[in-house]
C-alpha cells in the first residue's frame, strides 16, 4: 500500500484515480504528475515499486500544495472575508450560502435543521 502525503492510497485502483483521493489532486492534477514522473495511468498502486512512489512523492511535494497545508490556507482565506467584513464574509460568518444561491427554500446544508417557527 502507498503512503503519499499522509494519505494511503486504495491498492486496487488505477493510479490516475488513486492520486485523486489526496485532497487537493484533482484528475487533471493527477494526471499531469504521472506525466512528469513518467508513469502509466493505468498502473495499479500495488504495482508501484518504491522508487515510483518516491519520485511522485517528491513531484507533488515540489508543485502542489495538499493537505494539511491547503486546508489551512483554506480557513484562511475564509477568515480573512470574515475579518474584512465583506458580503461573502457575513455569508459565512452567518452560515448562509455564499454563492449567490436562494435561500428562502434549500439551502438546508448550510443552514441546518429547519427551526419552526409559530405553530403552537
Amino acid at each position: 500500500m502507498a503512503r503519499i502525503a499522509g494519505v494511503d492510497l486504495p491498492k486496487n485502483k488505477r493510479m490516475e484515480y488513486a492520486l485523486t483521493y489526496i485532497y487537493g489532486i484533482g484528475l487533471t492534477s493527477s494526471r499531469k504528475i504521472l506525466d512528469a514522473t513518467g508513469i502509466s495511468y493505468d498502473k495499479r498502486v500495488y504495482e508501484l515499486t518504491d522508487a515510483e512512489a518516491a519520485t511522485i512523492r517528491k513531484e507533488i511535494q515540489e508543485n502542489y500544495m495538499v493537505e494539511g497545508d491547503l486546508r489551512k490556507k483554506v480557513m484562511m482565506d475564509i477568515k480573512t472575508l470574515m475579518d474584512l467584513g465583506n458580503y461573502r464574509g457575513l455569508r459565512h460568518r452567518r452560515g448562509l450560502p455564499v454563492r449567490g444561491q436562494k435561500t428562502k427554500t434549500n439551502a438546508r446544508t448550510r443552514k441546518g435543521k429547519r427551526k419552526t417557527v409559530g405553530a403552537a
